[in-house]
């Protein structure tokens, strides 16, 4: 028997320091010692003449699903007792003292039901009321009751419910692809297993799904995480943060975080599945046949039919022996729409085929069609994999599949944002001579990271082998390759390279080889830019791609280069006559004038940074009187423009010696950072590349470093100190990491190439970058 007298605080410690004791089974034992407790403060409270007064638990404590953190629900339940007030009182206020939440309330049975009535939220929680202590006469009434008010207002209730489905997921995202999920509100969480089993109570049309051995998997597992979550952070809170992602694998005997969130994601997944075709389900059984257009089946492919708002497989189909059906059922799905019925997956799930080698050519064309859906064809396929189809098909998708990237550059886990990219694909083919190649491109592009070591060789080998068997020819296997070869070639040369020096034009001309493929690598681009994430691809980084493939088509048409604009121009020579300070902003572009020396570019940067300005490009010039201008790209981080005259009399002061800017962009560091969590699940590495290839009059050097504010001003403080002078800059933030390429010359305009330069170049950088405190120092983009 335990002790009555311990506390409900030291229970859950004494639970969580069991080993062993973890996910539902821990949460069912705090269940019940929260049962212990309550009863014993009843008994208390009412000096043991509790008739007339019953506690209930309501929500996840009624259902026995008491995480760690989670907050006591608890109704008060009495028949009219006079001293029920003093009662509560002597219930609650232990529950307070120990700092326990509590969602509480006092009620007579009457009331309850009235509450119910009204009240969606209350409803949902009531539906698990479960008695806990006292009289169980009041008690045992009210649960029936609740239950068939549910059943009976149903038609008022489910789409209630469903619109708050909705807008919850569009509120939190999804579990499976955020980088910091939120376990319980987010798309595929618990909170939509608990809204479909309470759907349930009411729609005999989701009986199937709420009982399936994958949903109660995955929601065992989504449990799991978030207990040892509750166990590690000490905190109530259910969003799965980076900083305790490595402690959660570890708690659970998982090799790495990577690891814990693929498994995280198929769960998510498999949740977010259920949910989905569950609410469909309702949708469907709500509107009756009449509302689905019922009237027999209407044939819409080969061993297809529409049936009832579904996609149905005929009784002739033969998912054995046709191994296009599976995609052909997936491309009607996504062209009209609807979802395939729960028949027809789990015949596919049992009985089709993979393809030979080589695929027939339907096969590959049902692939096609699939993929050029667009936006629809992302659920569609998702389907099938859900089904495990997608992977018999394909088997080199196993390796992608929930593969997450721990960055705050990816939205998606891997095998997603290959869906994603394909979608994003299928507006741009239009632009390419080959639309099929492009929409493959785009689903393969990334195969690679499920294989260790460099993702693009990794995938074009996987690229070299798939693509036959897909019955693709061998020169369209090259060019499936060469897309997966070269697919950040131009994003990143658009970039980190210098638009204008003739090097960078024919080593992409060099690269693509002709027109064909560089039309396919430049949608491929745009597309695998919109499904990474909003900082992966906007007009900035649109501009520079569309200038690199511009330039690169007059060098295959074997043009001449068109003339770089000239620095200092026309109107940056006046503004350079006045021989003294000048500002000019334009939009996103910042012109500086200023007496020539050496650092000013280091000063320009360091008080944008103070202003929370993200420089995104950089060009240098002067004149032959001591003046240099500086025409910066630059990207205010709130979304609106500073006061650019107080820029300005900052940039004096810098340029005069009155602002300390090291101490200043120290103090914003430190200042940002304390409200900053890790921007990402590792580090960056910190790295310098020399090229002295991508350019005949300079010489490229390439920075990556985890972000930090201040970080451009260390840098070309650094490329001072050893003696070298800034030409032009491209500089790429990657999220938690940026990559900056700036080119250099010696003071007397001449490549660095001696070695004793580039080892002190690369000593100065290690010094001066140390990578240990970028780690800590909030990211560039801070505002």
């Amino acid at each position: 028997m335990p002790d009555e007298t311990v506390s409900l605080k030291a229970r859950r410690a004494a639970l969580l320091a069991q080993p062993g004791l973890t996910g539902s089974e821990l949460c069912r034992a705090y269940a019940a010692e929260a049962d212990d407790w309550l009863a014993h403060l009843l008994r208390g409270a009412t000096e043991g003449r509790d008739d007339g007064l019953a506690l209930l638990a309501a929500g996840g404590y009624g259902r026995g699903e008491l995480a760690p953190g989670s907050d006591l629900d608890v109704i008060l339940l009495h028949n009219g007792r006079r001293e029920v007030g003093a009662i509560a009182n002597a219930l609650w206020y232990p529950v307070w003292d120990q700092g326990i939440h509590l969602d509480h309330s006092v009620r007579t049975p009457k009331q309850v039901v009235a509450v119910a009535e009204d009240d969606l939220r209350a409803a949902l929680g009531l539906l698990d009321a479960r008695f806990v202590a006292g009289d169980a006469a009041i008690a045992e009434p009210i649960r029936d009751r609740i239950h068939k008010l549910w059943r009976k207002r149903a038609g008022r209730w489910l789409p209630i419910l469903a619109a708050a489905v909705t807008e919850r997921h569009d509120s939190h995202g999804s579990v499976a692809f955020l980088l910091e999920p939120d376990l319980k509100e987010a798309h595929g969480g618990l909170r939509d297993v608990h809204a479909l089993r309470a759907a349930a109570l009411a729609a005999p049309v989701l009986d199937e799904i709420v009982s399936s051995p994958q949903l109660a998997a995955a929601t065992d597992l989504l449990v799991t995480v978030r207990v040892e979550l509750h166990r590690r952070a000490a905190r109530p809170s259910d969003r799965l943060l980076l900083q305790d992602q490595d402690g959660v694998a570890a708690a659970m005997d998982l090799g790495d975080a990577d690891e814990l969130m693929a498994r995280v994601a198929e769960a998510g997944r498999a949740v977010a599945w259920a949910s989905d075709d569950g609410w469909r389900r309702i949708g469907s059984w709500l509107r009756g046949p009449k509302g689905r257009g019922a009237g027999g089946d209407r044939p819409i492919g080969d061993g297809l039919a529409l049936r009832d708002g579904e996609v149905a497989l005929t009784p002739d189909a033969d998912p054995a022996g046709d191994p296009s059906l599976a995609l052909r059922a997936a491309e009607a799905s996504a062209r009209l729409g609807v979802p395939l019925t729960r028949a027809a997956l789990d015949r596919l799930a049992r009985e089709a085929s993979a393809p030979g080698d080589p695929w027939p050519e339907g096969a590959r064309q049902a692939l096609i069609a699939v993929l050029g859906s667009g936006a629809a064809a992302v659920p569609a396929i998702e389907t099938l994999d859900q089904h495990g189809i997608l992977v018999r098909l394909l088997p080199e998708w196993a390796a992608v599949r929930n593969k997450p990237q721990r960055n705050a550059y990816h939205r998606f886990t891997v095998d997603r944002h290959l869906l994603e990219a394909a979608a994003q694909a299928a507006p741009l083919v239009r632009r390419v001579t080959r639309p099929d190649l492009l929409l493959m491109g785009a689903f393969l592009h990334d195969i690679g990271k499920g294989h260790p070591g460099d993702h693009t060789e990794a995938g074009m080998e996987v690229v070299a082998s798939l693509a036959p068997r897909l019955g693709f020819s061998s020169g369209d296997t090259e060019t499936l390759v060469a897309l997966v070869r070269h697919h950040l070639l131009l994003p990143d040369t658009a970039t980190r390279r210098d638009l204008d020096d003739p090097e960078t034009i024919r080593l992409v001309a060099d690269a693509v080889g002709d027109r064909s493929t560089l039309h396919l690598l430049a949608a491929l681009s745009e597309a695998d830019g919109l499904a990474t994430g909003p900082a992966a691809w906007g007009p900035w980084k649109a501009g520079l791609v569309s200038a690199l493939v511009h330039r690169t088509e007059r060098r295959l048409a074997g043009e001449g280069p068109e003339p770089p604009p000239a620095l200092p121009s026309a109107d940056h020579l006046r503004l350079m006559a006045a021989r003294r300070l000048a500002l000019v902003a334009d939009g996103s572009t910042v012109t500086v004038v200023a007496p020539d020396r050496p650092g000013l570019m280091a000063a320009v940067a360091g008080t944008l940074a103070l202003h929370g300005l993200d420089v995104r490009s950089a060009v240098a010039g002067s004149d032959e009187a001591g003046m240099a201008v500086e025409v910066l790209e630059v990207d205010p981080t709130l979304g609106r423009s500073p006061d650019w005259t107080r820029v300005e009399r900052d940039l004096d002061s810098v340029l005069a010696g009155r602002l300390p800017l090291d101490a200043r962009l120290a103090e914003r560091a430190r200042t940002y950072g304390r409200a900053r969590r890790p921007a990402a699940g590792r580090p960056a590495p910190f790295a310098v590349l020399i090229d002295n290839e991508a350019s005949a009059v300079a010489t490229v050097v390439e920075i990556r470093a985890p972000n930090a504010i201040g970080l451009l001003y260390r840098i070309t403080r650094a490329l001072l100190a050893c003696g070298l002078d800034i030409t032009s800059a491209r500089l790429s933030t990657l999220g938690h990491e940026v990559v900056d390429a700036f080119y250099v010359r010696h003071q007397d305009g001449t490549k660095v190439t001696d070695r004793s330069t580039l080892d002190r170049l690369r000593a100065v950088m290690a010094t001066k970058l140390d990578p240990d405190q970028l780690a800590e120092d909030q990211p560039r983009s801070s505002p």
